[in-house]
């Protein structure tokens, strides 16, 4: 049996932390090709570079809860990049803040 067969959903990067379920109806060796479940808009099957695969399950639920606890360690390191945000705003402003100063002080002179 092909990994089609057995691994017919997957989880497609949507973007930075979030995943959607998405059903492989053929896939070849470099693309796979199907639609997403949880999408109101129903149309022709959409194809993709295996590359955008995050991974593969055996079923629905198996995906669903998968992405579900992903997006819970996501959460897990949001302090932390909103510390890492806020150090590089500081840092960014202080550069600002130099470089207009080098430029006042040089018209001054």
């Amino acid at each position: 049996m092909s990994d089609q067969m057995e691994r017919p959903w997957a989880l497609m990067r949507h973007h930075a932390g979030w995943a959607d379920v998405f059903h492989i109806e053929t896939e070849a060796a470099d693309s796979i090709s199907g639609f997403y479940p949880d999408r109101d808009t129903v149309g022709p099957p959409v194809t993709y570079s295996v590359r955008a695969v995050l991974a593969k399950f055996h079923t629905l639920e198996g995906a669903r809860a998968a992405r579900e606890g992903a997006v819970l360690e996501w959460r897990k390191h949001d302090a932390a990049v909103r510390d890492a945000e806020a150090k590089l705003h500081e840092a960014e402003k202080a550069r600002e803040d130099a470089w207009l100063k080098c430029l006042r002080d040089a018209a001054e002179r």
